[in-house]
């Protein structure tokens, strides 16, 4: 087994940060409408796992391509793509089918990724900022 990367490692965390603070907010509008219920908490572990997993996976699939030739490497991450849309195709049917998750919060921390990776340049420019000591 390879080491994983630290830049796999770094961004992973990242994105398991994002989805924790977005299933906390997802989990307290619940609780303001009042409709939270168990049910709730286990989707929104469900889909928040099956969001960091993917991402994390992803991170994996590419730094072994990065090693790989060309064809072999387009290959690699085809497979890669679609046997994690698979996975998560499998994740959603649970949690819409099983009663005690919840569809909504099963749902949406899957696109809890996604917004962290839409807002990352905010946060990396603010960095660069910081560290340059101005403004650019």
């Amino acid at each position: 087994m390879r080491k994983t990367d630290a830049t796999v490692r770094r961004e992973t965390g990242y994105i398991a940060l994002c989805v924790l603070v977005g299933s906390v907010l997802l989990q307290a509008v619940f609780c303001l409408l009042g409709r939270w219920h168990y049910s709730v908490l286990l989707g929104n572990l469900l889909g928040g796992t099956a969001a960091v997993g993917n991402f994390l996976l992803m991170g994996l699939t590419v730094q072994k391509a990065v090693s790989q030739e060309e064809k072999q490497a387009a290959q690699t991450m085809r497979l890669s793509q679609s046997l994690r849309t698979l996975g998560l195709g499998l994740i959603l049917i649970l949690g819409v089918t099983l009663p005690f998750f919840s569809t909504w919060t099963t749902v949406i921390p899957l696109f809890f990724p996604r917004i962290a990776v839409m807002l990352r340049p905010k946060f990396d420019k603010k960095t660069t900022t910081e560290q340059s000591g101005g403004d650019t």
